[in-house]
């Protein structure tokens, strides 16, 4: 019988792309989401059968440990960027990443890999930061032989980065930026997913791996890439941080003042904070090299997904090839 690995958050960004490549590699694939009926665009990743969302809230001993029975792997994969209602940075990346190690040795599950994030820091200013790297501690506590992936800003079809700053273009002259030279190294989503393959297939040493494209870019320089690939002109405005902490208090408070009915998805004080720092891989870190792998550009996947968002959609490059007919 195939193996079977068991994927919390699996329908999420990354989670998708793990999904995908364990299908391919002949494993069965539980796919554990809060809302399974929303995550059946999974199911045609592999044969029938193969791929099956399930229900799971990760906040939940239970739930958790129904999702994992049988497995011979565990991944990882939710994380939140900020918080809402019940969904703290604590109870999502602190005790539900050690629930699912805590779990998976007791139910005497070889391996399990941990999506975290570079710049997961005990003692940063950030909590998000803080909770990745509380995260990481309480898995390595119960699954010693974990393999830890830290990624720097992940692209892809389905991001919430270029697409999100992509979108903004549309309906304004200016993009406003916190901390525009901070530094990334964006790294291409199902090269995250091969390096979680190559980690659950036992290819992979236990450990902590820091993953980062072979770009590395200051926020001005990507959203400048971005404004290229997308044929549109921009006014990039680095906003002060009086200003930026300023901005992200509204929205907080906006949230805290509507009980959570409105959601702050624009900017939150602690991705204030966050942004104050550079998303790079460490000279010390191990990385692809270490796993074997030659991480993909942005020059050759933004326009794949980007394109939608230039002024004449898919037909720009139509327009612009009749111009140059019309001047020749």
């Amino acid at each position: 019988m195939s193996k079977l690995v068991t994927i919390y958050g699996g329908s999420g960004f990354v989670g998708r792309y793990i999904a995908r490549r364990m299908a391919k590699a002949g494993w069965r694939v539980r796919v554990a989401v809060r809302r399974p009926n929303e995550a059946l665009f999974v199911k045609p990743y592999g044969v029938v059968g193969q791929v099956e969302p399930i229900l799971c809230n990760i906040r939940d001993d239970n739930s958790v440990r129904a999702a994992m029975v049988g497995a011979d792997a565990v991944v990882n994969c939710v994380g939140i960027l900020a918080e809402s209602g019940k969904n703290s940075f604590d109870a999502v990346q602190v005790e539900g990443a050690t629930r699912v190690a805590r779990l998976a040795a007791d139910e005497g599950i070889a391996r399990m890999v941990q999506i975290s994030a570079i710049g997961a820091d005990e003692d940063s200013d950030s909590e998000y930061a803080q909770t990745k790297a509380g995260g990481e501690a309480g898995v390595l506590e119960h699954m010693p032989g974990a393999v830890i992936l830290r990624p720097s800003i992940v692209f892809g079809p389905e991001d919430e980065f270029f697409n999100r700053f992509a979108g903004m273009t549309r309906f304004s002259p200016v993009l406003p930026l916190v901390n525009a030279d901070a530094k990334f190294q964006p790294v291409y989503v199902d090269d995250v997913a091969h390096a979680a393959e190559l980690a659950l297939t036992g290819k992979a040493e236990a450990g902590v791996y820091e993953l980062g494209g072979p770009d590395t870019e200051s926020f001005r320089e990507l959203m400048q890439r971005m404004l290229g690939v997308i044929g549109r002109r921009r006014l990039i405005l680095n906003m002060p941080n009086w200003m930026a902490r300023l901005t992200a208090f509204g929205f907080d408070m906006m949230q805290a003042m509507t009980f959570g009915l409105i959601s702050n998805g624009v900017l939150t004080r602690d991705q204030v904070k966050n942004l104050q720092n550079d998303n790079v891989v460490a000279q010390d870190a191990q990385g692809f090299d270490s796993l074997g792998i030659r991480p993909v550009s942005m020059v050759s996947i933004l326009p794949d997904y980007l394109w939608r968002f230039r002024p004449s959609g898919q037909y720009d490059a139509i327009k612009d090839s009749a111009q140059n007919l019309r001047r020749g």
